[in-house]
Parts: C-alpha cells; structure tokens; sequence
C-alpha cells in the first residue's frame, strides 16, 4: 500500500470542482443562480457550441466590490451564509460559496461588475484557478461572467461531453425552468447569436408557460392555488389531455429552487389516479412557498434534493389541494374529423427595439391586456443597459395574449356539458357500433363509451361504499378456493381488515389454500379467483403505502369487472339510467384507468367539416 500523502491545492480544487460542475449546464445554473441571489430583475445567459468554448451570464443585479472580488473565487466564500445555524434557514438558492471558485478552476473566466453608486467597475480574469488580472474599467450596474474553453486542461473530463446540441438543448431547459421558477425577473437564453428564449419579468407565469410549452398545452391548464401547514402552493396542473410517458413535464419548484422530489411526485401522481391512464405522468408547474425551517436544502451538492421535515403532512395536503383542482375542472376533450393544423411555433424577436413612441404604445398596451395583480412590482425594473430589447419582450408577449385571454373566456363563459340534475337537456340519438353512445347536448355532440362509463359509476359507487363502511357482502356458496404463494398469503394477511372492509371474505382452508366466502355484491357475477389475484398483486404494488384508501383504489381499480362490455346491445332505458348516475359524479370524465369516458365534437366544428361555415 502507498504512503499516505496531503494533496495538492490544485488537485483539491478540481476534485471539488468535479462535484459541483459536471458539464456546460451546471455553470449556467450557478451563475444564473448567483444573478437571482445578487437581486437581479433581467438575467441573459448566452452560450456558443452547447456552452462548452463560451458561456456568457449577464445580471442588473447588486454587482461586487472590487476589494471581495478576489475572494468570491476562494472556496467556501460566501456572502449568503455566516454560520452552520444560518442553513437551518437559508432563503438564497446558493449559500455553499463553492460555484466561482470550481469554475475556475476548470475554465478560463473573466468577470466584470459594478456596485449601485460606484463610479467605476473592475474587471477580474482568472484561468485554471491562478489569477490573471485585477483592474477598474467603465461598465453598467450589475456583473457580468464569461467563461471560456470548459474542462480545457483536463481533456479527460471533457471528452465525457455530449455533442454541443446535447449539451445546449441540457442549458435550454435549465433555463426554461429557471424562467419558470422566478417569473418577476425578465430571463433571456441567446444560443449561437440566436434568441431563444425571453421573458417579460411581468408576474404572469401563464406567459412564460405558452412561450416554452406552446398554445395546446396552454389551453388545457387549471389554476392551482391553497396554503399549507408549512406555506402555500400556487401554479398550474394540466388535464388529463396533457400528459407524457415520463416525467419531464412535472415542474415543482420550493421557494423558487427546482427541485426533484418522490414525495412531491407520489402526491401529484395520487392525485391523477383514476384520471390518467397507466404510465402516463401530468403537466404541473407548482410553486411551493415553504418556510425555510421546514425544508433542509444542504442535502446535495446540486442542491436539487431536499429533505422535508413533516413530509407525510405535506403529503397528504398535496394530494387533497390537487385532487379538488381536478374535481373543479372539466375535462371533456374535443375531437375534429380529418387533418389538425398543427400549431405555429412562436415567431422569432424582431432584430430591432421600437422607436421610442412605438415603446410607449406597446407599455401601455401590455397594462391593459395584463390584470393589475400580474403588473411588476413597482421599483424593479429590467436595465435598458443590460437588456436593450426589452420592449421587444413586451411585444412578444402582447402578440400572444389572446391565446391567455382565450384560456379565460372559455373558464368565465363556457357552460359546463356535465349538468347534474338536468337529464332531459340530454338528448340520447342511439348507440353506435353497440359499444358508443352519441347524445346532443345544446351544440354539442357528445359520444360516451359506455364500457368506461359504467366502470366508472362502479368504481365510484365502491370507493363510496368503502369510505362510509357500508360496503354489502354476497355469501358464495359453494366457496372459491385459491392456492397462493407465500408473498400472496402474507399480503393477505397483512391486508385481511381492509379486504374484509371491501366486502370480500376469505379464511386459511388448510396449506397454502384460502376458501372465498363472500364478494362485494357489484362484484358477484366477477370470476372471484381471477379478481381476487388481481387485487392481491395490486396490494403488493401497493406495498408500504400508509393511506387505507390509497390501498382501496388499487382494489376498486381492478374491480370493476362486471361493468357493461363493448359490443353489447343495451336499451335506451339502461342507457338514460347509467348517464343519470354518470352525471352525478364529481370526475365522470376518464375511467379508474384514466380512458376517457366522454368526448364532443361542437356543433360548429361539425359545419366547418361540410363546409356550411368558412373560417
């Protein structure tokens, strides 16, 4: 074994540098970071070759002063925190004091700042951690970072690099959700001499949503807004229309850090069960405003992970506060015959600012599109200095307000299609292919599945039962007997109280065999062992779970075997009796599986198709 010797500084350096900077992305999130920190209200952030030959971040924020300029590239210095109490608290999204001093170490940086009030800036140059030069030059309020030849004396680390299209498209989305995270500050992303990004900084996060995420998703978005023991919650959930197959479209961001969270996305995801269908994930941009004391953010270098200290709390309002934003929502999709247009993408920012009038003209404009509470704060103002298109921003946020505007109308003016207690306003035309039902309902042309339909009335119907305890048992005479293994029959008995809450009866028949002797009345005409391992295997997914009615979903999602099939003819009176009950439901629109169970087709979309309406 080789003795054991102290490292080197310059060896220490770039291993803590490893830790914090991996790639071109993460010196844009502690630089622009850093801009948040310092009190900026206009950040840019520019890079050429995905980043990795040039990074450029831009702020009007506090600036440095020349005398702590060479000590904001020590490790470990930090204006953010004084003492280990003061983590227990910390409200900046850095503190560790560890950003400049790794990029330096690694890259060849050039900073140039200004303090509010100061007659002159500095200018700091500093490669591979030795510094270079320290002098007074002119330049406006605020810092500016350059960075150049990432990783460009240890070759090694660089060749780990992705394509500069890889690596940029991972800056693109760091900064998009930095905009998302902060939408008072006016955030702009130029690639390659190219603007890709650039928001307003006026308040209204919907903006910024529509210019990332586009008008289809825009559209289909519900408001979510409640307190918390711990704080509150504010954002935006998406319909059931809006999903993917992964999670890239769960945003949630804790006192305006992006984070990543299992608790947070067990909440959002329990919330959806029932809507979405399996292995399908929501469209969500969450803000959580917590109390600092709450919440450890010292868990990651990356500060990315944070640990909560009352989680299953937070939990459970989490899931409560969503689940009655989409019980508040209808969620109806529309469906038009033939090809759809596909939607534009935004026009690129115009090359030029507007003459002087022409911004007057565009500011006024913008506070009569914008609600008063949407305005920006009084006194913090983007600097012409540093973002000289900044009306340009306005413009191009004036020019997408109707599809804002759009999105109201529909919430303020749009009559609901499910009206309960009004069935006679339902006008049953028949039943298509025996499987679909078309009903007008004013000028709307409704088409419901009836399979899905009933399997939701069912699966209401059960949950309901569950949860008042008056759930009606049918004795099976003779019993079903199931042979199970060993992991089933310690679910079984680790689940007996909450099966027999079900309605379902079991008893050990000698070995590895459990004799049925009852079922859930709804459930009775149901093959009782086939259901019986379904629900078995679903308490095992389920394993570890704390909420009984978490586990009771599984049970009901998989026990709404005898609901009406496709292909099976039914009489207008069955159908006129399973709509009733389809209406009264607070979330008829999707089954346990997250089907639809309703779409419509407008009166209007259906003339534009025969060509009775041009437009």
């Amino acid at each position: 074994m080789a003795n054991i010797t102290r490292l080197d500084q310059s060896t220490i350096n770039q291993i803590a540098a490893g830790e914090v900077i991996d790639r071109p992305a993460s010196v844009v999130k502690e630089l622009m970071e850093n801009a948040i920190d310092a009190g900026a209200t206009a950040v840019t952030a520019e890079i050429r070759e995905g980043g990795i030959s040039f990074i450029r971040v831009t702020d009007n924020g506090r600036g440095i002063e020349g005398e702590d300029v060479p000590l904001a590239f020590l490790r470990h210095t930090t204006s953010k925190i004084r003492s280990a109490e003061d983590l227990l608290t910390v409200k900046s999204l850095g503190f560790r004091g560890e950003a400049l001093s790794s990029i330096a170490a690694v890259a060849q940086v050039e900073l140039i700042t200004k303090t509010a009030g100061s007659l002159t800036g500095f200018r700091y140059v500093i490669e591979g951690g030795e510094e270079k030069k320290l002098e007074e030059v002119g330049t406006p309020e605020g810092t500016t970072i350059i960075v150049r030849n990432l990783f460009y004396h240890t070759p090694a680390r660089k060749k780990f690099l992705k394509s500069a299209a890889t690596e940029g498209s991972y800056i693109s989305e760091l900064v998009q959700r930095i905009a998302l995270s902060h939408p008072e500050i006016s955030v702009r992303l130029i690639v390659n001499n190219q603007t890709r990004l650039h928001t307003a900084g006026n308040h209204n996060l919907k903006d910024i949503i529509y210019a990332i995420y586009g008008k289809e998703v825009t559209r289909e978005l519900l408001p979510a807004q409640g307190g918390l023991f711990c704080g509150s919650l504010s954002g935006y959930i998406g319909k059931a229309s809006v999903s993917k197959g992964n999670r890239t479209w769960e945003n949630y961001f804790i006192n305006g850090r992006y984070i990543k969270s299992s608790l947070i996305s067990r909440a959002l995801e329990e919330a959806y069960q029932g809507i979405l269908m399996q292995h399908r994930y929501p469209f969500c941009v969450l803000h959580l405003s917590v109390d600092p004391a709450c919440i450890d953010v010292n868990v990651h270098p990356s500060k990315m992970e944070i640990r909560f200290q009352q989680g299953e709390q937070l939990y459970r309002e989490l899931v409560e506060q969503l689940k009655g934003v989409l019980r508040g929502g209808e969620m109806i999709p529309s469906f038009t015959v033939g090809p759809e247009e596909k939607p534009k993408k935004p026009e690129a920012l115009p090359a030029r600012a507007p003459e002087p009038f022409e911004r007057r003209r565009l500011e006024q404009e913008r506070q009569a599109a914008f609600p008063p509470e949407k305005k920006e704060a009084e006194g913090r103002q983007a600097q012409p200095a540093l973002i000289p298109q900044a009306a340009e921003a306005a413009a191009y946020v004036l020019d997408h307000t109707p599809v804002a505007g759009e999105v109201r109308q529909q919430e303020l003016f749009e009559e609901k299609i499910v009206q309960k207690n009004r069935l006679d306003d339902y006008q049953i035309i028949g039943q298509l292919f025996q499987t679909y039902w078309l009903i007008q309902f004013q000028d709307n042309l409704l088409i419901i599945d009836q399979h899905a339909a009933h399997e939701k009335v069912l699966y209401e119907k059960l949950a309901r039962e569950f949860r008042e305890r008056t759930v009606m048992s049918q004795q099976m005479n003779p019993p079903a007997v199931l042979t199970l293994s060993p992991g089933e029959e310690a679910l079984v008995k680790e689940y007996g109280e909450l099966l027999k809450e079900a309605g379902f009866e079991l008893e050990p028949f000698g070995g590895s065999e459990y004799a049925v002797y009852a079922m859930p009345v709804d459930l009775y005409q149901t093959d009782s062992q086939k259901l019986l391992r379904e629900i078995i295997d679903g308490l095992g997914e389920m394993k570890g779970s704390r909420e009984s009615e978490l586990i009771f979903s599984q049970i009901a999602l998989r026990s709404c075997k005898s609901a009406v099939k496709g292909n099976q003819a039914i009489s207008k009176r069955e159908m006129e009796a399973l709509l009733a009950q389809l209406l009264e439901l607070e979330n008829p629109y999707t089954c346990p599986h997250g089907r639809p169970v309703i779409i419509r087709m407008t009166r209007y979309e259906l003339e534009k198709k025969f060509k009775r309406v041009i437009s």
